[in-house]
């Protein structure tokens, strides 16, 4: 079976798709035929080569484990992996903390996009966030692939939801339910003269550093990206932290639901086939991205995509 790997430092130069067997599950694991994987960022930490590639995964069951007493081989499924397998291969072996059925109602292409996504905005906005019906959330990056599912998230929990976003994504965050929208090329965030119960900050740098002064007395700064000041937070009476998704069967499959209910869709703007790697790598590190990239690798993906 094919899969890829990062053999050294250097970017998307540096995958590689090697030839390696298939794995075999134990215990309460399934093997899963993958159809699509979602691409995400190549995770700088890397300290072990070759390293796998890729985190989240939509395809079918084709072996299950002695006590997958669940699953059965045909069910399709989708999951976010730990960092120790990879996604970017024909087959992959999955725990069952980490699966979830696929929804019924999209394709493999768009359910790999919601595993890392979905679960790090969930997981960021009712978790970490704690999120409650009525607050006001300012979510920074609201058209990416974590963000905007986050919005629709938000949204259905009941919250008052506030986005920023490039010019060009105002009109797509609007169709995702957002109630204000913030262009970032043009105007200041922090003059909308609002206070908000939460800021969940997928844009770190200066964009973190200036969420602080919107900030209500007793609200929360959360961000999966970098680390924000303990002593800031403690001045201001605010809560701030960093976290790391983390894989979780109940949520993945909570989303699910709401997917297959209409209430959460999605989106994917681009797809590359499996040997195009390093090409869907480059595309995303160099270029803002709405929604997710995902690749094909049972070569199923239906026409339209670029």
């Amino acid at each position: 079976m094919k899969i890829v790997r990062i053999h050294h430092f250097g970017g998307p130069g540096a995958l590689e798709i090697d030839d390696v067997p298939m794995p075999k599950p134990v215990d309460d694991e399934i093997v899963l035929r993958v159809c699509a994987a979602g691409v995400n960022a190549i995770d700088p930490s890397v300290a072990r080569f070759p390293a796998p590639m890729g985190r989240d995964v939509s395809g079918v069951v084709e072996i299950c484990g002695v006590r997958a007493k669940s699953w059965r081989k045909g069910d399709e499924a989708f999951a976010l992996l730990g960092p120790d397998r990879g996604g970017y291969a024909d087959y992959v072996v999955v725990r069952s903390t980490e699966v979830a059925f696929k929804p019924s109602n999209i394709d493999h292409i768009h359910a790999a996009a919601v595993p890392l996504a979905g679960l790090t905005a969930w997981q960021g906005l009712f978790v970490h966030g704690r999120l409650q019906p009525g607050q006001k959330v300012l979510i920074h990056g609201g058209a990416g692939g974590i963000g905007h599912l986050a919005v629709q998230m938000a949204k259905l929990k009941g919250a008052h939801v506030i986005t920023t976003v490039p010019g060009s994504e105002i009109e797509f965050v609007r169709s995702l339910g957002a109630d204000r929208v913030i262009d970032q090329d043009t105007e200041r965030f922090e003059e909308m003269g609002e206070r908000v119960n939460l800021v969940f900050d997928l844009m770190a740098g200066r964009t973190q550093d200036r969420s602080w002064g919107v900030l209500a007395r007793g609200a929360t700064l959360v961000s999966p990206l970098s680390e924000p000041s303990q002593y800031k937070a403690l001045q201001l009476g605010v809560r701030a932290s960093r976290y790391t998704v983390q894989p979780n069967a109940p949520q993945l499959a909570e989303i699910c639901r709401w997917i297959e209910a209409g209430r959460i869709r999605p989106h994917v703007c681009r797809v590359y086939d499996l040997d195009l790697v390093a090409e869907a790598q480059t595309y995303l590190e160099s270029h803002p991205v709405r929604g997710k990239i995902v690749l094909d690798v049972a070569g199923s993906a239906e026409s339209g995509f670029q």
